[in-house]
């Protein structure tokens, strides 16, 4: 039986070899035709540009303005460089392939292709959740967070790479596999194998590294919302629900089409998904590397002023109020100074005092600002 067995995988493991030999070799034309390869190409140069840009924007900004190097802010900041490797070591390769109609760069670079943008495409995932959970924690206990520790966040960011490391090399080592997918001008995960370990490292990979970080930000804002409620006017609280929304349904948008077709492919019946409707998804899940900056970065008021002075090549922005919050916004939930901000970091003593080093009044108001 173990013999028999392990002829079994082996024959399975050829089997996926072969095909993925077969499929590379191929011209793709059958798959999609060159109109349907010319639009993909288009999108995916879009992606490419935007992308690069606005995570490189969104990095130097970081580099240049001292008031925005905080512990939460360290966690946006592995979001776009993820989704700037992503961008560098994963696009031009599939831009290249959908101008030619075909994969360019042999099994090796197709491998090299599904681990890569398996990679950066988790970190990316695990730390949007994780910095939901870290909002959460410092708008709900507030006495507890230590703005100047910056251990936390580290861990936290060092934490997202080991994890999707984790998931991302076993294809490597035998369970499962990468190799071409939709059109053949992209690679990743064999979807449609259908060996048990095939089978099991999609369901696997969906529950862990999609299902659970959907899950843990729908908590972690649930809650905000809930908190807000409490304690903030009618209008803020409109403001945060279209903040919180649009950050999960851009998620949702970009990431959950993707999973559900990988599980159609694994589960559905042979067929199910066909090359056309396979490349739809892939696209939506590479676009997260432009929509990411554009929501949890430039949607932030004090990110957003960072980028106006740093267009205008002016000094670091005040942070302070001139004219001091209505002591009634903050009373009775988050006890005055320590009201935290629900923007991608909260606004410290330490902080506000770098951002504001001019301003001559003395009085600090901190104040809640999305």
């Amino acid at each position: 039986k173990v013999h028999t067995h392990r002829a079994h995988l082996h024959c399975n493991k050829r089997v996926a070899l072969t095909f993925t030999r077969v499929q590379l070799s191929s011209s793709s034309s059958s798959l999609l035709c060159r109109t349907g390869h010319t639009v993909v190409a288009v999108c995916l140069g879009f992606i490419l540009v935007a992308g690069i840009l606005s995570n490189l924007l969104t990095l130097l900004i970081f580099a240049k303005f001292r008031c925005l190097w905080t512990p939460i802010n360290l966690i946006l900041l592995n979001i776009s460089l993820s989704d700037v490797l992503v961008c560098v070591f994963g696009t031009p390769f599939s831009f290249a392939a959908s101008l030619h109609g075909r994969w360019l760069i042999g099994e090796h670079g197709c491998k090299w292709y599904g681990f890569a943008n398996s990679l950066f495409g988790i970190v990316s995932l695990v730390s949007l959740s994780v910095l939901s959970y870290e909002r959460y924690t410092t708008v709900l206990h507030t006495s507890l967070v230590d703005i100047s520790n910056f251990r936390k966040a580290w861990l936290c960011i060092g934490g997202s790479w080991l994890y999707s490391l984790f998931w991302t090399i076993p294809p490597l080592l035998g369970w499962s596999s990468y190799g071409p997918e939709g059109a053949g001008t992209t690679c990743s995960v064999q979807w449609h194998l259908r060996s048990p370990a095939s089978v099991s490292y999609v369901l696997f990979l969906f529950i862990f590294c999609l299902l659970f970080p959907l899950l843990l930000m729908f908590y972690s804002y649930g809650r905000i919302l809930v908190t807000i409620r409490r304690v903030s006017t009618a209008r803020r609280e409109q403001h945060i629900l279209v903040m919180v929304l649009s950050m999960v349904s851009c998620y949702m948008l970009c990431w959950m089409p993707y999973g559900v077709m990988a599980l159609m492919a694994t589960f559905g019946r042979l067929g199910l998904v066909t090359p056309q409707a396979s490349v739809v998804p892939s696209i939506l899940a590479k676009f997260s590397t432009v929509v990411n900056p554009v929501i949890y970065v430039f949607f932030n008021n004090q990110f957003y002023r960072c980028f106006l002075a740093f267009v205008n090549c002016g000094d670091e922005p005040r942070f302070a109020e001139d004219h001091p919050t209505p002591r009634k916004n903050v009373a009775g939930f988050f006890h005055g100074s320590k009201y935290p901000s629900f923007s991608s970091s909260p606004i410290s003593a330490r902080n506000t005092e770098l951002c504001s080093r001019r301003n001559e009044r003395r009085t600090l108001w901190v104040h809640y600002t999305p």
